[in-house]
């Protein structure tokens, strides 16, 4: 496995600067290893909702995993805020990080992440594909 270590500045999207980095590298099935950091502002979609919520704040990110392919992202955030009460979704583009983010990705190198509409779903699902030689 190769691996990415990263920090993601404040006032920098946590999303975008995670998916502008596995992008940079080359990355075709990544997976965030680990972050650790804050925010000033978390975006996050409800689970079966069509909207994002923006929460605006001293927050701690807890925990902020997922897949990443040439297709997307599939990441999912959790924060807490001042009071230590935690919530998540879906992680949105507008995760502002407030002091920093530190972020380490991995890739898998034997494989590749497709993400198709699914017949099933209608989502564009993940598909994992052995890589080519």
């Amino acid at each position: 496995m190769k691996t990415l270590a990263f920090r993601v500045m404040p006032g920098q999207d946590l999303r975008l600067e995670t998916e502008a980095a596995a992008k940079a590298a080359g990355f075709r099935a990544a997976i965030v290893l680990t972050c650790v950091g804050s925010l000033s502002r978390a975006a996050l979609r409800p689970a079966g909702m069509d909207r994002t919520d923006l929460l605006d704040g001293d927050m701690e990110i807890l925990s902020f995993v997922g897949t990443l392919s040439e297709d997307g992202p599939h990441l999912h955030l959790a924060v807490s805020d001042d009071t230590g009460r935690m919530t998540g979704g879906h992680a949105q583009p507008g995760s502002i990080v407030r002091t920093t983010a530190e972020v380490v990705l991995g890739e898998l190198e034997d494989v590749v992440f497709t993400r198709p509409i699914c017949d099933i779903t209608a989502y564009d699902e993940l598909v994992v594909v052995p890589r080519a030689g």
